[in-house]
């Protein structure tokens, strides 16, 4: 598909729409927006625009689709998948300005929010109301909720309470050609036509701009212990994952983490104190909350004894809230470590949880048979690995060439254990080559047909999710 590019003619109109001061095309600006966390990836938008309304968003999507220019909605940058990068040049349309927090309904439990607002902003204006909006990807300080709803995102706090998409109940979204619907109603059922909210939500900004969110919210539990399980055997610590449910506890979080996660981890952050013994392999990091602490008390005692199962360590108990915002702080960084300390490309692998054990032993049987070097972690909860694939000693040929061979092999694997290729990072630019897999052909012409009927001039964010 051709696009037109952004002429003299089209800028002095974008800047009627917004005011000349919310359109930026000096070369600081454009390499500022030419990236997000994906990699080392830059592509430089023509030009960027940052309106205010869903009114100015409408009037410049009109003008875009009209003169056949592509638009990349953007939000704070942090995707990992490629999502927000402007790879046909035109227009880099940020939300930055929508960052409202419009209502926080304490009666029915519900908030209606811009796209723009920052996850933990959010997270604690509700929290100073007694009530809980749970997704907490490891970004919060810094994603925007639109990005989330783009991305369907997910965080240590899915394996309890859900995705991004269990908590979104209604859309304001301005379609490519600039009309403006809601995609649903403020109601916790709702079968009443299609789902259009739930369509929108993880579309990745390829179907329209969402420029209102309305969340339902839960009331805030009162409590929260934490602990860290090491594991003589990275294996044996996944087996483990699958086993506190079975005996039927449900943790608010239960994350993994490699040796190599680890100590990379401690390297960039020496206020962390944590001593690893050298025959430790991996760790499982476990949350609990409620209201009732005897009941949580109970509970870890039920986990650690599953753990004893499968050959842990002593387990480390955060005794203060510092200790825990010490654990959650080592997870949290894990993918920032990885990233200082080489060149790497991220994989969101995610399967079963009961999987997760053949999903680690395979990931580490292809990385022998291709050459290269993994550290994993992730939310094994929900059975979703985050695979780091480290350039290492690997020559660019290698890199560029035989890499990918590995990785189809290691989406191939996800799929034959019933799960898939991405399980909140999305599917963006980096991962669309991969898409045969997870579908079968007709599945894919069923998903382009209705990109194809939202965004007939395939202006909306092009060259994501599918060739």
């Amino acid at each position: 598909m051709s696009y037109n590019p952004v002429s003299e003619t089209i800028l002095e109109q974008l800047k009627t729409i917004t005011g000349p001061d919310y359109i930026l095309y000096d070369e600081e600006s454009l390499q500022n927006y030419a990236h997000d966390e994906t990699e080392n990836l830059i592509f430089l938008p023509e030009v960027v625009v940052k309106p205010a309304t869903v009114k100015e968003v409408s009037a410049i999507m009109q003008l875009c689709n009209k003169h056949k220019i592509p638009v990349t909605p953007v939000g704070a940058r942090t995707g990992l998948s490629g999502g927000a990068l402007p790879v046909n040049g035109g227009v880099s349309l940020t939300m930055e300005r929508f960052n409202k927090i419009i209502e926080i309904d304490e009666r029915n439990l519900q908030a209606t929010v811009e796209p723009g607002v920052i996850n933990q902003v959010f997270q604690e204006a509700v929290i100073e109301k007694g009530l809980f909006y749970p997704p907490d990807p490891a970004s919060k300080g810094s994603c925007f909720l639109g990005g989330n709803i783009a991305e369907n995102s997910g965080g240590p706090k899915a394996v309890k309470y859900g995705v991004t998409s269990s908590y979104v109940l209604n859309l304001e979204v301005v379609l490519p050609n600039g009309e403006i619907i809601w995609t649903g109603a403020n109601t916790l059922k709702n079968s009443t036509g299609y789902n259009l909210t739930q369509l929108m939500v993880g579309s990745e900004g390829t179907l329209g701009i969402v420029t209102k969110i309305v969340f339902r919210l839960i009331p805030y539990p009162k409590h929260n212990l934490v602990m860290l399980v090491p594991f003589f055997s990275a294996e044996k610590a996944c087996e483990a994952v699958s086993a506190v449910f079975r005996a039927g506890i449900t943790p608010s979080g239960l994350e993994f983490m490699e040796r190599d996660a680890i100590d990379w981890t401690l390297k960039y952050h020496d206020d962390i104190a944590v001593h690893i013994k050298s025959d430790i392999e991996a760790h499982l990091l476990v949350e609990v909350d409620g209201n009732d602490m005897d009941v949580l008390f109970k509970e870890c005692e039920e986990i650690s004894k599953v753990m004893e199962q499968f050959g842990c360590d002593e387990v480390l108990f955060a005794e203060s809230q510092k200790d825990k915002d010490a654990l959650w702080k080592l997870r949290r960084n894990v993918a920032e470590a990885v990233k200082t300390n080489s060149i790497y490309k991220e994989e969101d692998t995610v399967v079963p949880r009961a999987e997760l054990p053949k999903l680690l032993k395979g990931v580490k049987e292809i990385g022998s048979k291709y050459g290269f070097q993994s550290v994993c972690y992730g939310h094994a909860g929900d059975g979703n690995l985050h695979v780091n694939i480290i350039k290492g000693n690997l020559t660019d040929q290698q890199w560029n060439d035989e890499l990918p061979k590995g990785i189809r092999e290691i989406f191939e694997l996800c799929v034959e254990l019933g799960g898939t290729i991405s399980g909140e990072h999305g599917i963006g630019l980096v991962q669309k080559n991969y898409m045969d897999i997870a579908f079968s052909n007709t599945s894919i012409q069923l998903q382009k047909a209705i990109k194809n009927q939202f965004d007939p001039n395939g202006i909306m964010n092009p060259g994501k999710v599918f060739n």
